[in-house]
């Protein structure tokens, strides 16, 4: 059965009993919550009850400067994802009243970072992150494979967000691998995204959106070689650089999911958000914070071994690693 946890046990229990009793009586709950409050102090019912199980703080201020040490600390060679992730959440999120959901698109090529972002991100939204209640992965090749059911997962999607989000207005979805995501499902998520005041009388306005793709990493990987080629640091790439191609080149590819798609016609998408392709440097970083997350010494022969098993392209320059860091955790086993 259920075990309490020792300290404050009294008073857990206090509350789940008056949880039960709620069905009943009303005034033996007033008298169990106040037999809580004498217990311990804390006088709210809901305070008590989130620290036991997860609950929605769609108010909660987003702790602006946690989020910026996340994305310097472990985000490697990506200033302009770093830059505007954290632009970009801290006004949707310090908005009262925003005139529609927050909708990211990030691009760039496998191993630059944009599920570890994503990740970043759920984390300082919701503390339990991809494991919340509250944040909904969504993989386009797991969970909607078959394009003659199309239709079906549509249905499933749209109850699923209309559901998840009229439970907590602050709800996170990722939709990974949009490349692969079959156009229907996007018009399915599409009147979510819109700015409507509500939808069927739910308000989407305080949900978040986070679409992660491969389309677009060519063009971005073009721009970097051209700064590196013409001797400028890749830390002068700005967004007006690569956002206006980025959303045309997308909008135009038959293979990246938003190929003509409403999302880009109608803006609904924010911000195209590029992460760039990684250099030989930037994968060491990856291999040293790995190291550290398990615990280790930072061996520097391990991760300079390590760093030149990888590939790196153009064939001849050799700058970019071509799975980013991918397969660094993998690697690092056998060091």
């Amino acid at each position: 059965g259920l075990r309490a946890p020792r300290r404050g046990s009294a008073a857990l229990w206090a509350v789940l009993a008056a949880r039960v009793v709620a069905a009943f009586e009303p005034v033996s709950v007033g008298i169990a919550i106040g037999a809580v409050s004498a217990l311990t102090g804390y006088l709210s019912y809901t305070d008590w009850y989130c620290r036991f199980a997860e609950c929605c703080h769609e108010e909660r201020p987003l702790n602006a400067s946690a989020l910026k040490l996340d994305l310097e600390e472990k985000l490697f060679g990506q200033h302009l994802a770093t830059e505007v992730i954290l632009k970009a959440l801290t006004g949707f999120r310090n908005n009262k009243n925003p005139k529609k959901p927050l909708t990211l698109s990030l691009h760039g090529w496998a191993g630059t970072g944009k599920n570890f972002v994503s990740q970043i991100v759920a984390e300082n939204l919701h503390p339990k992150g991809l494991k919340s209640n509250f944040v909904h992965l969504f993989v386009s090749t797991l969970h909607f494979p078959h394009e003659q059911k199309i239709k079906l997962y549509q249905d499933q999607l749209q109850k699923w967000i209309r559901g998840n989000v009229s439970a907590c207005g602050s709800s996170v979805f990722i939709f990974d691998e949009m490349d692969k995501l079959h156009p229907g499902i996007i018009d399915a998520i599409k009147p979510f995204l819109d700015y409507y005041e509500q939808v069927d009388g739910i308000s989407y306005r305080k949900a978040i959106f986070i679409f992660l793709s491969n389309a677009g990493g060519d063009l971005i990987t073009k721009t970097a070689l051209d700064f590196w080629r013409a001797g400028r640091k890749r830390e002068e790439i700005q967004l007006k650089d690569l956002e206006p191609v980025l959303s045309v080149g997308v909008f135009n590819n038959k293979h990246s999911g938003l190929w003509h798609s409403g999302l880009i016609d109608r803006n609904l998408i924010d911000y195209f958000i590029p992460f760039l392709p990684l250099e030989y440097r930037h994968v060491k970083m990856c291999v040293r914070a790995e190291m550290r997350a398990r615990g280790a010494a930072v061996d520097e022969d391990v991760v300079t071994r390590v760093t030149e098993e990888m590939t790196f392209f153009p064939r001849d320059e050799k700058i970019y690693s071509d799975k980013g860091c991918k397969t660094v955790q993998s690697r690092l086993d056998f060091h």
